[in-house]
């Protein structure tokens, strides 16, 4: 019965405490912005200070040799990836030359696009593009070995 009145006696200060503070809390709530423009400042990310002609051009260069990386990974990924493809197409031409000559094409064809959108929907496209042609090979090399060991056993 003790441990019960000395816990309401704790709940009580404590509720007396929160009382007179109850005023100081609310206005640590009003402290926030007056206007919607205030709230706007303080919440929304704001641009960045804008840059020299020097500067800006600089980080348009920095982002032009990462994505010149880029295409040129992915066009050497191609040739890495053609090198698999030795069997003839119908005209009798390696579907290896075939590919490659697609591929060499397609970047000529965008060599002068300066639309970063663009350029990264291309990247994504033709990684998408090889990783698929992979798959689909590996998965017809299984078949085919699965067919021999079936076929043999």
């Amino acid at each position: 019965m003790i441990g019960k009145v000395l816990l309401w006696r704790c709940i009580r200060q404590q509720v007396a405490v929160n009382r007179t503070s109850l005023f100081s809390m609310e206005r640590l709530l009003h402290d926030g912005p007056d206007t919607v423009e205030e709230l706007l400042d303080r919440h929304i990310v704001k641009k960045e200070k804008s840059l020299d002609d020097d500067e800006e051009e600089l980080l348009n260069r920095k982002k032009l040799i990462s994505t010149r990386r880029e295409v040129l990974s992915l066009y050497r990924d191609i040739l890495r990836a053609t090198r698999f493809f030795t069997w003839p197409d119908s005209r009798g031409i390696l579907w290896r030359d075939v590919l490659r000559e697609n591929a060499r094409k397609e970047f000529e064809q965008a060599k002068f696009e300066t639309d970063p959108e663009i350029v990264i929907k291309l990247l994504v496209g033709g990684r998408e593009a090889v990783h698929s042609a992979l798959d689909k090979l590996v998965d017809k090399q299984r078949k085919q070995i699965d067919k021999e060991r079936g076929g043999s056993g």
